[in-house]
């Protein structure tokens, strides 16, 4: 990466600019100012979210919005009601609250006197989802925005659940905001008020992971803010963006695919991260790629940004296993349209072992089916749902895995296959229990016996039919059933075979059906797609993405060091399995604010002995703030487990100011179970 420090425009920053909403409520703005709006009103650009302006999103803010100040936006950086300095309580996300706040910092961004009344809207996760969800409201200064690795279902493709299962993110996410709502405002900015606005949030925030896994089905709650609900509330035009690492890559294409409005899709091989940081690599000038769509849609320029392909997405090569890569080979490709009428299917059939071209003689399966009844640590090795850390949470070699699955695969290919999309596998299946899963994996087997996965799909079968009202399965009764794969870009060299994993667990990446079950899969109705793009000489002339280029963040000194590990510990006596992810993301020193800020988080994921009942997932959070004498520190404790009929949680919030306790409370609740 590249840091700029000389740009057409001097650039002014305002830490802490008040927004004052309807109910009195004060937001707080950290604001990137070009010195030329003073006497020229600017457009402006907008991110809103939670994560700290004053210390946790501060560099990547700084680097972003820095850099569109410095070509002549107005960036304004808000956090949500009840974050940061922003006055309330934050008890949830997504709320109406939220989106109502959103409108109006947009109409008082459009009155200021520096802002010529053009507003973009942009935001990675929660602030790509917030720019969707605002764009469908339709508030008048807003003209386009760019949405990065968002979704447009919060149900089918958010942290919470994927194919009717819920998700081991879930917890993990629900326990990442458990943390960060425990936090102060800083004194600096907003005065003695301080401890009041910090103990409304202690007392007020709540357990959010109990409101989540009370709606485990497609429910009113999960509709509100899924823009899918009607794509043509948005009439602005759209960027959307992802990387095939991220766990928000589908949204991207059904976006392309639904909206009608000016829009472009790229996708990388990025995980969880904007693109101009964008890890695994490549990164690219994403910034100056971005500048080129505000100019266009905000400054009115003429500029080519809409030329080319709709979609540029990144054809990764093959690599050996890994859950961590600096750097993915491959090229970019473009896509005119989403679906592209130039990119078929091709089917395989499965047989005993086997998967075969369906176009040939492949003849009557021989035995009729297969049956599984995985182990329950068949998931070990499958990474997090979405990379967020680009390793080492990426799956692993998945031959680990394979002993717990039923496994089809080709012959050693005598050509390449590129597969860009998403492959769709059509299952006639029977299980002797009522409810039940199933986890279906691709991945390219090297010539040297490594299992490289590179995509994936869930389907809890009692939502086979309906997401909003899931049904039983009858035991021993054979239906068919269809599991949309991860949409992917992936070429699968000659030499290399294709491979298809069917297993029923996928421990801690999904939460375990209530009871053991088998699996038959009856293989002369069972069919695998595989959406093929075949290369192309105009692949050549798409034009070069760069190198990120980005404005320097303020000075930040590492006092205490990182570390990021999984651990996978079985042990033999007990025959107990424990996934173990440490998160410590050390202790720094803001220079610019004199905080010094830490954080570490420990999650552990434990089964016994393929007892369902066994399985558990518990993390704990550390989080601190200090400035000369002032000292705030919490921890966050969440326990989660299951039987037959329930699941159970416990939390547990401590908060400390200098050296004592001054805060504690505890949460304990039972959660029926719906169809999962």
């Amino acid at each position: 990466m590249t840091f700029i420090d000389d740009f057409p425009e001097s650039v002014e920053i305002q830490d802490h600019v008040v927004i004052r909403m309807a109910d009195g409520v004060a937001l707080s703005a950290r604001i990137w100012m070009p010195a030329c709006a003073h006497g020229r009103p600017v457009p402006a650009i907008l991110e809103y979210i939670p994560y700290r302006k004053r210390f946790g999103s501060a560099p990547r803010d700084e680097m972003t919005h820095g850099y569109m100040a410095g070509h002549g936006y107005a960036c304004v950086r808000v956090d949500i009601r009840g974050s940061g300095e922003s006055e309330g309580v934050l008890t949830d996300e997504y709320l109406a609250q939220e989106l109502q706040d959103g409108v109006a910092i947009l109409d008082w961004i459009a009155a200021q006197p520096w802002c010529d009344g053009n507003i973009g809207m942009m935001g990675i996760s929660w602030g790509g989802f917030n720019a969707l969800q605002i764009a469908a409201l339709r508030p008048k200064p807003l003209k386009a925005i760019m949405a990065c690795s968002a979704t447009d279902d919060r149900y089918a493709d958010d942290v919470h659940h994927m194919g009717g299962c819920v998700l081991g993110d879930n917890l993990s996410w629900a326990s990442v905001m458990f943390a960060y709502n425990s936090l102060p405002p800083d004194p600096a900015l907003v005065g003695d008020k301080w401890r009041k606005m910090w103990f409304d949030r202690l007392e007020g925030s709540g357990f959010w992971l109990e409101k989540w896994l009370r709606h485990q089905r497609r429910d009113a709650y999960w509709r509100h803010g899924s823009v899918c609900e009607n794509y043509a509330d948005i009439d602005i035009p759209v960027m959307t963006v992802s990387g095939w690492a991220d766990g928000y890559t589908n949204s991207v294409f059904r976006l392309l695919e639904h909206l009608d409005v000016p829009r472009r899709g790229l996708v990388g091989p990025w995980a969880h991260t904007y693109p101009h940081l964008g890890s695994p690599g490549p990164a690219i000038d994403f910034l100056g790629e971005l500048k080129r769509w505000w100019d266009h849609w905000l400054k009115g320029e003429d500029n080519g940004a809409m030329d080319g392909p709709q979609l540029l997405a990144y054809m990764q090569d093959s690599e050996p296993p890994t859950t961590s890569y600096t750097e993915r080979t491959g090229r970019w490709v473009g896509e005119d349209s989403w679906p592209s009428p130039k990119i078929g299917n091709r089917a395989f059939a499965l047989r005993r072992g086997r998967l075969l071209p369906a176009d040939g003689d492949i003849g009557a399966p021989e035995p009729a089916k297969e049956t599984i009844r995985s182990p329950l640590t068949t998931g070990l090795f499958a990474g997090k749902w979405c990379s967020y850390a680009s390793g080492p949470d990426l799956a692993h070699d998945q031959r680990q895995e394979d002993g717990g699955a039923l496994v089809f695969q080709t012959r050693p290919l005598d050509r390449p296959i590129e597969i860009l999309g998403a492959a769709k596998l059509r299952l006639r299946v029977a299980v002797d229990r009522p409810v039940a899963m199933i986890a279906a994996r691709l991945c390219d087997v090297l010539p040297n016996g490594s299992v490289t996965r590179f995509t994936f799909g869930l389907l809890n079968l009692t939502h086979r039919k309906s997401r909003q009202h899931p049904e039983p399965m009858e035991p021993g009764e054979p239906e068919t059933v269809e599991i949309q794969l991860n949409n992917i870009g992936q070429v699968i060299p000659a030499g290399h075979r294709l491979r298809l994993s069917l297993s029923t667990s996928y421990w801690p990446l999904a939460w375990p059906s209530p009871e053991p079950f088998f699996l038959d899969v009856h293989l002369a109705d069972s069919v695998l797609e595989v959406p093929v793009r075949e290369p192309r000489a105009e692949d050549d002339d798409i034009r070069s993405l760069g190198k990120p280029q980005m404005a320097r963040p303020n000075a930040r000194e590492l006092l205490e060091p990182e570390r990021h590990d999984w651990f996978v510990h079985r042990d033999l006596a007990t025959d107990e399995s424990v996934l173990e992810v440490v998160d410590n993301r050390g202790v720094h020193h803001h220079e610019a604010t004199g905080l010094v800020v830490g954080t570490r988080a420990v999650e552990r994921y434990r089964v016994q002995d393929n007892d369902v009942h066994s399985v558990a997932g518990e993390t704990e959070w550390h989080r601190s703030m200090a400035r000369d004498d002032w000292r705030i520190r919490t921890r966050t404790h969440t326990r989660m487990t299951s039987d037959d009929a329930n699941f159970y949680l416990q939390g547990e919030l401590d908060a400390y100011e200098g050296d004592g306790r001054v805060f504690c409370r505890t949460w304990n609740c039972a959660i029926p179970r719906d169809h999962v």
